[in-house]
């Protein structure tokens, strides 16, 4: 019984410690997290259930290391508030993925970030077609940032990807009821005759939005 009434007192104990360090690390929304912070996160998660498990150890010494982890998190917040290059160290910087209309495919693999990934973010954010962007910025939280060319807001139908890294997507392709011979005629009569150098290619609208492979 005896054992039961610790683990508990520990529990409560650890558990409103916790929210009293998480609190004096500052507000954030989950997905505004820096990788430090999610670091910091998991290791006091770590701590904690060692504290509450390992009961018939001294719980001063392991809770130590949560108030150093406190501690660092603290200061490196204070020297990133004081100091541009010491937040961009620590956090990173945004990434353009999209600028001027024009997908940035360095940015993207800099940040192992793909196709994919900002189609999702971009209906995420109702944009249903790629050519309405004007910027799209890659925040330090993972978080998409995105601006819309004022001319296209209005536009209802969604982009459709028929190539993506030089790769033609055969079921958009088969969406839209049209082939393979189809896209090639229509990319060769804009002068676009190597699909490998093409690095995304949508159709919306009657309209192609092509961006070629950086080089």
């Amino acid at each position: 019984m005896e054992q039961y009434l610790i683990i508990l007192f520990r529990t409560i104990l650890i558990y409103v410690l916790i929210v009293l360090i998480f609190r004096l690390m500052g507000k954030r929304e989950i997905g505004e997290l820096s990788i430090l912070d999610l670091v910091v996160f998991i290791m006091i998660a770590e701590i904690a259930v060692v504290a509450i498990e390992d009961y018939q150890d001294p719980l001063l010494p392991t809770l130590l290391p949560m108030f150093i982890l406190l501690s660092i998190q603290v200061l490196l917040a204070f020297l990133s508030l004081k100091s541009k290059k010491m937040r961009d160290f620590i956090e990173g910087e945004p990434t353009f993925i999209i600028k001027n209309g024009e997908i940035d495919e360095t940015a993207m693999k800099s940040q192992r970030y793909n196709y994919d990934d900002l189609l999702i973010q971009l209906r995420e954010k109702n944009i249903r077609n790629i050519a309405d962007v004007e910027f799209a910025i890659l925040e330090t939280s993972g978080k998409l940032s995105v601006f819309e060319k004022e001319k296209n807001k209005n536009k209802l139908s969604i982009t459709i990807p028929l190539i993506m890294d030089g790769i033609i997507q055969e079921s958009n392709l088969t969406k839209i009821g049209k082939t393979n011979l189809w896209l090639r005629q229509q990319l060769k009569e804009k002068g676009y005759t190597k699909i490998k150098n093409i690095s995304f290619c949508s159709y919306q609208d009657g309209e192609f939005y092509i961006d070629l492979m950086d080089h």
